[in-house]
């Protein structure tokens, strides 16, 4: 059987999950303004967040002996608590670094708490399951395993997992931040994820910070209600 290059390729199989997901935000983004208002238009991010994350599940786990970068071996525990720390370090940083000149374009926050009792509540596990899980994997997969070493290296499979140039971790940092409606929070966060990297040599580990990070934000955005930082 003739095989695929372009699908089997390491490199499609790590930008594959990124890729759908943004795929899904522009597409929902034209879709949304041929939405009459009534229930469907005000609830369009409810319904439509468990079918983006459950397209990206899918995906993740269709490639996941391909993704050899993940080894629970390289876990060392002083790693685990540094992680932990930078989750919430970037956190803290990043519910503080809301400025009007550090954002990109305008968020158009959703309330979920329009939403009936069990749906408010099943949606919000949803989400906060696609956030701390879903999302640190498939971006920690993308940025620091395929970018940072792409950018080495289009041979990025060549490269060793936390190999360090200063183009790499500058250039990954912005773009990281770019992808943010909080763009300076991003590159923000792109620093120290990177910084993890180097010192642990463990993509596990930035998986571990990204998530602390995100479910504590999603905690403080249904705790507080600024759902702007979702």
């Amino acid at each position: 059987m003739t095989q695929n290059k372009l699908t089997d390729s390491p490199a499609f199989k790590r930008i594959l999950p990124f890729a759908v997901y943004i795929g899904f935000l522009f597409v929902f983004d034209l879709l949304k303004p041929l939405i009459p208002e009534g229930v469907l238009f005000d609830n369009f991010t409810a319904i439509t967040y468990p079918v983006k994350i459950l397209a990206v599940m899918g995906i993740l786990i269709y490639y996941w002996k391909s993704y050899d970068e993940l080894r629970f071996d390289q876990l060392k525990a002083v790693h685990v608590l540094g992680a932990l720390a930078t989750g919430v370090v970037v956190f803290v940083l990043w519910i503080n670094m809301d400025w009007d000149f550090a954002t990109l374009g305008s968020s158009e926050a959703y309330d979920p708490r329009i939403l009936p009792g069990k749906t408010y509540y099943a949606f919000l596990a949803v989400r906060l399951a696609g956030t701390a899980l879903v999302v640190p994997l498939f971006e920690e997969i993308f940025w620091r395993s395929f970018i940072l070493r792409y950018i080495i290296n289009q041979d990025f499979t060549a490269v060793k997992i936390g190999a360090f140039t200063w183009m790499s971790f500058i250039i990954s940092s912005l773009l990281f931040g770019s992808e943010h409606y909080l763009w300076l929070a991003g590159i923000m966060a792109g620093v120290f994820y990177n910084l993890l990297l180097y010192w642990s040599r463990s993509i596990y580990v930035c998986i571990i910070a990204h998530s602390v990070t995100n479910l504590l934000l999603g905690i403080y955005v249904i705790r507080t209600g600024n759902w702007q930082f979702w």
